[in-house]
């Protein structure tokens, strides 16, 4: 077999150029001797003794940085061998099925090893793997789906190195997911190419997926020498889920089935104003939440945002204030623009002059600005809680080693100073704050305590236009 490739004039010399690979026309012979069963079965059934086939005829398709190519077809009919003829031709290709980890290191270790961390997190969040335990655990710990995205955000990464990215090669595309889980990834996959710029080739099956994954080149396979070239220009449009998808009204119960969706277990949840549910269709499962709370009794970010419209006003900030206490989507539907057509649906619906939001993610996830929120800048840790935290670090102890909490457990002092703090953000967002702390166990006040002190969120603020509210 003789493959070239043809690079267009102009094109770049590192990684994936603008290029013609060739996929020439194979004869692929069979894998089988002959044998007195398989001359017996040829003259039962009247057919000819298994040899060589055609595998593809010649055809030249271009690949290069922000352009998708997909060989569509049932078993047999030559995707994976025109993939093995586009990678024996491109340099720096990365096939995502033979993407290896290294052994019991976490997914952020093991992602753009090479690159800073914001860029080792940005991809695992495009990738939908966008919540902080899972980047903490090995690649051996994840289910099937989770680790086909691990898989193309390490592949990513290393795509990603260099002056000109490189090609991305996927076989058996969205083979096992379910089908909300490849329409979303594959919506993903086309927002990745167009972005990142890179190129992509790939081979599925599955049709129902290539309306999301929009493929600049589409070679509808049939088998033998018989094939069919579809060119396109990628639009920009919603995900085809979230048409199927629509908004109702919860309860607070309704996050039962979400918390531990959710990278901060603990279902504190504040005083609940109004809760959003997300569901596939009339009654169906539901796939994403958002709850909407009381703010706390003091921002600086929001009184520097309002020109402390609600210092020492609580009765307006009760009545105009809400906070975006948590938003969370099944694991399914998550990295394909869900998330921040849910928020810019549901943000009129809080029902207030002002939505605000805490976001820790922000510095990675700009979901909450892609909804129609501010970002106002980055909290501060408050001069009394810093107090704690060096109490704390006075005592010896690191809320981040992973026997933290045993610590707690066994440390009277320990479990005092770890209380104070919680109780303070307890007196702030619901009240109650001693109260609240002699019910929690000391394992449950360390695991806050450590939220706590971990999380320096972006500060969003939403503010309603066109109409007065009430």
């Amino acid at each position: 077999m003789a493959a070239t490739v043809g690079e267009k004039p102009g094109a770049a010399g590192v990684g994936v150029g603008c290029e013609l690979v060739q996929i020439g026309c194979s004869l692929e012979p069979t894998r089988t001797g002959p044998s007195s069963r398989s001359a017996e079965v040829a003259r039962f059934f009247g057919v000819a003794p298994a040899g060589a086939r055609v595998v593809l005829p010649d055809r030249s398709i271009e690949i290069g940085p922000g352009r998708i190519v997909a060989f569509v077809g049932h078993s047999g009919t030559g995707k994976s061998t025109a993939l093995d003829m586009v990678e024996s031709q491109v340099p720096r290709a990365h096939n995502i099925s033979r993407m290896t980890f290294p052994p019991s290191r976490a997914l952020i270790d093991s992602v753009a090893p090479r690159a800073a961390l914001s860029e080792a997190m940005a991809a695992l969040s495009q990738c939908a793997l966008g919540e902080a335990q899972l980047w903490m655990r090995a690649y051996e710990e994840l289910s099937d789906g989770e680790k086909f995205r691990a898989r193309l955000a390490r592949a990513i990464g290393f795509a990603s190195e260099g002056t000109a990215p490189g090609l991305l090669i996927i076989d058996e595309f969205a083979s096992g997911l379910h089908r909300p889980s490849a329409q979303s990834i594959a919506y993903n996959l086309r927002r990745l190419a167009t972005r990142r710029g890179l190129a992509i080739v790939l081979a599925t099956n599955n049709e129902d997926m290539l309306a999301d994954l929009q493929p600049d080149t589409q070679v509808n396979l049939k088998g033998g020498d018989q094939l069919a070239v579809v060119e396109r220009a990628p639009v920009h449009r919603a995900p085809s889920i979230w048409r199927r998808l629509r908004i109702d009204r919860g309860t607070r119960r309704d996050y039962d089935a979400f918390y531990q969706m959710h990278y901060r277990t603990s279902d504190e949840l504040g005083f609940v104003s109004k809760v959003f549910v997300l569901r596939e269709g009339k009654g169906g499962d539901p796939l994403g939440i958002c709850v909407y709370s009381h703010g706390p009794a003091k921002l600086a970010l929001r009184n520097a945002a309002t020109d402390g419209r609600y210092t020492r006003d609580l009765k307006r900030l009760n009545r105009e204030v809400r906070i975006l206490r948590r938003l969370v989507l099944h694991p399914d539907i998550r990295g394909c623009g869900i998330a921040h057509r849910f928020v810019r649906r549901t943000l009129p619906l809080a029902g207030t002059r002002y939505v605000e939001c805490l976001a820790s993610m922000g510095a990675v996830n700009p979901v909450f600005e892609r909804a129609g929120m501010k970002r106002i800048g980055v909290c501060k840790i408050p001069p009394k809680r810093q107090r704690v935290i060096d109490e704390v670090h006075a005592l010896g102890a690191d809320p981040l080693s992973p026997d933290f909490e045993d610590e707690v457990c066994r440390r009277p002092k320990l479990r005092e100073a770890v209380s104070q703090l919680v109780a303070q953000w307890y007196e702030a967002t619901t009240a109650g704050g001693e109260t609240r702390v002699k019910r929690q166990s000391s394992r449950m006040l360390a695991r806050l305590f450590r939220n706590l002190v971990g999380s320096k969120p972006v500060y969003y603020l939403w503010e309603r236009t066109g109409r007065d509210v009430a």
